[in-house]
């Protein structure tokens, strides 16, 4: 049998697209919602810092706008064409009714995101680098550094390498889903009913 890659692709466990969106919304969630107080307590300790930044551990909007806008960036590198842009239309639409807010609205703030995250990170295209150079800069962290780093606009290395150590761990396993699942895509009418 040299087809073993069709046989173990017929075999794979089915998910819908909607069932992905489902486990990756609330994941992250409960991801931020539970991690952004350990980065916000570390940041606020750090004596690399002029003056502490005074983070507030119950302020993770834009770290889970930094965190969404870097996974649904991955997700068209793990599925084929067409099921990518379903996965991330369900994420967006969940993500959205979760915040209470026009999917159309919420799909531009991570387009926003994205493009901000692309441009700090340059030449760079690694999504770990941009996440932390976005805490940084969305968070003006800039601001509380000493004045040689402050004044280049740029992170201080130390804070960054510390901060990057962290972002490792809010970067999800696509690779998990789509090794080991079939992701079908369902109809809008479909999901409405079921």
């Amino acid at each position: 049998m040299k087809n073993l890659g069709l046989l173990s692709w017929l075999s794979k466990r089915k998910l819908t697209d909607e069932q992905v969106a489902n486990i990756f919304v609330n994941t992250s969630f409960e991801t931020v919602e539970l991690g952004w107080p350990e980065v916000a307590s570390l940041l606020n300790m750090m004596p690399e810092f002029e003056k502490a930044p005074e983070l507030d551990a119950e302020d993770y909007g834009k770290f889970l706008m930094i965190v969404v806008a870097a996974n649904l960036s991955h997700v068209p590198k793990h599925f084929a064409n067409g099921v990518d842009r379903a996965i991330i239309k369900r994420c967006v639409a969940k993500f959205a009714r979760a915040l209470g807010v026009p999917k159309d609205k919420f799909a531009n703030k991570v387009k926003e995101f994205r493009n901000f995250m692309k441009e700090i990170n340059r030449p760079s295209k690694n999504t770990t680098t941009a996440m932390t150079r976005a805490v940084i800069y969305k968070y003006d962290l800039i601001e509380c550094q000493d004045a040689y780093f402050r004044d280049m606009n740029v992170p201080n290395p130390i804070i960054q390498k510390a901060l990057r150590d962290l972002m490792v761990n809010f970067i999800w396993d696509w690779d998990e889903i789509s090794d080991n699942y079939r992701v079908d895509i369902t109809e809008e009418d479909e999901v409405a009913a079921g």
